[in-house]
């Protein structure tokens, strides 16, 4: 007699993505005030000077550069971006498990207008069209 695995239902990946939205937004949330403690415990008493600010333009990949060698620094600042960037993407992998969920639906209609929320997530992410 041969087993099959049953297919992944609905109702089991509507569980999986709510699980990954709770999770993604206490993680990011966790890991954003242990580096507002970090940060203010080492700067919580700097003047600041804000007629000196300066924007700072860099490229995602800049960014996630300087993000994980102030990490490994133990920056508090980059704990909190790194807390900001896990709350972005909490949503997206939403899209991406719901993209797979469809797959595995055959629900051809579905797909395609999550790639377009995909494609357009993306265009937003690199600067938009401009």
């Amino acid at each position: 007699m041969e087993t099959t695995k049953p297919a992944l239902k609905d109702k089991d990946l509507q569980l999986i993505i709510g699980k990954l939205l709770r999770y993604g937004v206490w993680s990011s949330m966790a890991i954003a005030i242990i580096g507002g403690i970090i940060y203010l415990s080492s700067h919580g008493q700097d003047i600041v000077h804000y007629p000196k600010f300066e924007e700072q333009d860099h490229g995602i990949l800049d960014l996630l550069g300087s993000m994980f060698s102030d990490l490994a620094a133990g920056r508090g600042s980059a704990l909190i971006l790194l807390g900001i960037m896990l709350l972005f993407a909490t949503p997206i992998l939403r899209v991406i498990f719901s993209l797979i969920g469809f797959i595995l639906e055959k629900d051809k209609l579905y797909v395609v207008i999550t790639l377009i929320v995909l494609m357009i997530i993306g265009v937003s992410i690199h600067g938009g069209l401009g």
